[in-house]
């Protein structure tokens, strides 16, 4: 992803696609859902349209790894991101396996 994205000043529809596709490219997820949560947080610091957010994602690299771990490589994937606008992630990492389990 470029440098030049303005993340700030882009439309929330532009914000999780930017989103999407950073943690696409940078974990090769196989499916990534993110929800923007903002309007629930009004009134509390850091809550701008686009600040909030619920992440879904399946990838293949969190195998092995504690939520913690998984978090961290999904922090480091936006890192940017959390610099310039998000303010909150809720996090939801699964391995494929993980993610079929739920619906067995």
């Amino acid at each position: 992803m470029s440098e030049a994205f303005d993340f700030v000043n882009a439309s929330a529809a532009d914000k999780i696609a930017h989103l999407e596709a950073r943690l696409n490219a940078a974990l090769a997820a196989q499916s990534v859902h993110i929800d923007d949560d903002s309007a629930a947080h009004a009134g509390h610091a850091g809550a701008a349209s686009g600040s909030h957010y619920t992440v879904t994602i399946v990838a293949e690299c969190f195998a092995g790894r504690a939520r913690v771990a998984r978090h961290r490589l999904v922090y480091d994937a936006l890192a940017e991101e959390m610099r310039r606008g998000v303010h909150a992630l809720a996090i939801r990492a699964y391995t494929p396996q993980e993610f079929a389990e739920q619906f067995e």
